[in-house]
């Protein structure tokens, strides 16, 4: 496998490894192409490139897949010319600059086109496509997958791969393909026993544990690939303040920061049990500190199998507020002393405590004003005044927006997803009285979607940050919510 993943960084994106020579790249993609065969490399590439280019179609990765295979069985055959490959991958970037490229389209790829030899080639190396919002795959009944599977067992496996890879592209690379290589093994083994439906139910209790770990690994890189590590931070922590509002910031900041350094060193890891050993370890010291302190995390830390108990731990929905008076702003000398970037993430805290139904996406969009008013405020010439000013607009924008978060968001958290249908319709009438019934059908439609969506913590950052101020920022003067 470790083998595999080297070959992968090398063949798809290694501009180190071309920094390196020419000879370098090919000696070590010949290798590899020898000691795998074909179909395992043709299968890893298959993987490698749809995770790259994720909003790409099955054909155009087929295309890809089959040009690089073709490269190396050329190239690495015995007695091939030592410039073949150097040759033959020229040739292939060329093939993507060409007009009507049937490989994957990329917003960049004029600007790599533009130039030549091996800058073109680092360049177009360096593509890829931003991760899709909410993954796609969805996976068939037994019955359908065997019939698939049957008529055609090399189409089905590729189309499997580009789709489940295209979806949990941001899983660390070696849970993604542990996790697809189970999965075929599963369905070739079932679809040609005697008894499919009790060997499809025993292997899948067995890949329970991996089928997790990707999943919450593709989410929680997603999300740290879009937030940074201090965001990252910020986020864990305003989601434990809301599961736990009754905890000291000083007893979760400490998990939050060990919440990030988990994703900072696993989600580009090439180690096999980096997020299982990393994660592991982590939620250990979660349920050493919340267990004793909060029932439902207790009956999370109950079970023999952390990457579960983890999963336990983030599908918990946020508590009941407690009664606090409102939260005080950090002070001028806090935020812009040595401690400033605590003192914001305290003032997150006790946010998030308040208004435990208030989503990620919102909460991130506080921070982001916090930390921008730093930047700007603390190097001027009066950082009073200008904190002042920013102070000022906070308090005026802030109060609304919580207040339409916290109904939207906690009445979808209460109620079935119908009843909050009809809740939303209420209120649409109540605030537009003479709505045509399209319009308010259509504004159902729209913040149904947006609160399945966004409301819960695992919701996609990039999609949601997008959204929420259009949904839940009517409040704000002009487009200025939250000092965006």
């Amino acid at each position: 496998m470790r083998a595999a993943l080297a070959l992968l960084l090398l063949l798809l994106g290694a501009v180190h490894a071309e920094h390196r020579g020419r000879a370098y790249v090919r000696d070590k993609v010949c290798q590899e192409f020898r000691t795998l065969g074909k179909e395992d490399f043709r299968a890893l590439t298959v993987v490698a490139n749809s995770r790259k280019f994720s909003n790409a179609t099955f054909e155009e990765i087929t295309h890809l897949v089959r040009e690089i295979v073709a490269l190396a069985e050329t190239c690495c055959a015995d007695g091939a010319d030592p410039s073949c490959y150097d040759a033959g991958s020229s040739a292939l970037s060329a093939k993507s600059c060409g007009e009507g490229s049937s490989f994957p389209a990329h917003p960049g790829t004029a600007a790599c086109c533009a130039q030549e030899g091996l800058e073109q080639k680092l360049c177009l190396a360096a593509l890829r496509h931003p991760p899709q919002p909410l993954p796609r795959y969805l996976q068939p009944s037994d019955e359908e997958l065997c019939q698939a599977f049957r008529q055609d067992p090399k189409d089905f496996a590729d189309r499997f791969l580009h789709e489940y890879a295209s979806s949990y592209g941001q899983a660390p690379l070696p849970l993604l393909l542990a996790s697809t290589r189970t999965f075929l093994s599963m369905v070739s083994t079932c679809c040609i026993s005697p008894a499919p439906t009790a060997c499809f139910l025993k292997e899948k209790l067995e890949r329970k544990t991996l089928s997790l770990l990707t999943l919450m690994s593709n989410r929680a890189c997603s999300r740290f690939a879009a937030y940074g590590k201090d965001k990252f931070t910020a986020s864990s922590l305003a989601s434990l303040a809301q599961k736990v509002p009754g905890a000291a910031f000083e007893d979760l900041l400490p998990l939050a920061e060990d919440a990030a350094e988990v994703f900072a060193q696993c989600c580009d890891s090439l180690a096999e049990d980096c997020v299982r050993q990393k994660l592991s370890e982590h939620t250990a010291r979660a349920c050493g500190v919340l267990a004793v302190r909060d029932g439902r995390f207790a009956e999370c830390c109950r079970g023999k199998d952390p990457p579960q108990d983890y999963f336990c731990i983030t599908a918990l929905p946020p508590a009941p507020a407690p009664a606090l008076p409102a939260p005080q702003q950090p002070t001028d000398e806090q935020l812009c002393g040595e401690e400033g970037a605590r003192h914001a993430k305290r003032y997150l805290f006790e946010v998030a405590r308040r208004h435990p139904s208030v989503p990620d996406a919102l909460l991130g969009k506080l921070y982001d004003a916090s930390e921008r008013a730093r930047g700007e405020c603390c190097p001027a010439q009066d950082p009073s005044a200008c904190l002042g000013d920013k102070r000022r607009r906070m308090a005026e924008e802030l109060p609304p927006v919580l207040q339409r978060a916290s109904q939207l968001c906690g009445q979808y958290n209460e109620l079935s997803f119908l009843d909050f249908k009809k809740r939303l319709r209420e209120s649409l009438k109540q605030t537009m009285p003479k709505g045509s019934p399209e319009l308010l059908g259509q504004l159902v439609e729209q913040r149904g979607d947006f609160a399945s969506t966004c409301c819960p913590y695992n919701s996609p950052p990039l999609y949601c940050a997008s959204k929420v101020i259009s949904e839940l920022g009517e409040a704000c003067d002009g487009g200025s919510c939250l000092l965006g």
